[in-house]
């Protein structure tokens, strides 16, 4: 199974070889808490660009461990990389991203990223 998504403007699309989420965290963060992000953690491989890889730019913070990937024509944040506590690398998906979602099905959980 898998599910796509895109920034706002359509230059960057990727879609993600896993199940549709049923659940999502809620990073608290200053960046995600500021964006207001829901987001779904994949191996990093289940992540495929399909579009777009000239237009994204990266961002990074604090101790730089996490990539967060933005659409330079729209601004929209589909996806960051980086690891997972245990070291395999992951995506971090935005499923605001994702149109076929019902985010209000989703099932929340708070991520407390404040405390990294």
């Amino acid at each position: 199974m898998a599910f796509e998504g895109s920034c706002h403007c359509g230059k960057v699309a990727f879609t993600v070889e896993a199940d549709t989420p049923t659940e999502a965290y809620e990073c608290n963060c200053s960046h995600c808490r500021r964006k207001g992000f829901l987001l779904s953690f994949v191996p990093r491989d289940q992540l495929a660009l399909v579009r777009g890889d000239e237009v994204l730019k990266s961002y990074f913070f604090y101790k730089h461990a996490i990539e967060h990937r933005f659409c330079t024509e729209c601004g929209t944040q589909p996806f960051a990389l980086g690891k997972m506590p245990d070291g395999s690398l992951m995506a971090g998906i935005n499923l605001r991203c994702v149109d076929d979602i019902d985010l209000g099905a989703l099932k929340r959980e708070l991520l407390d990223g404040a405390s990294f």
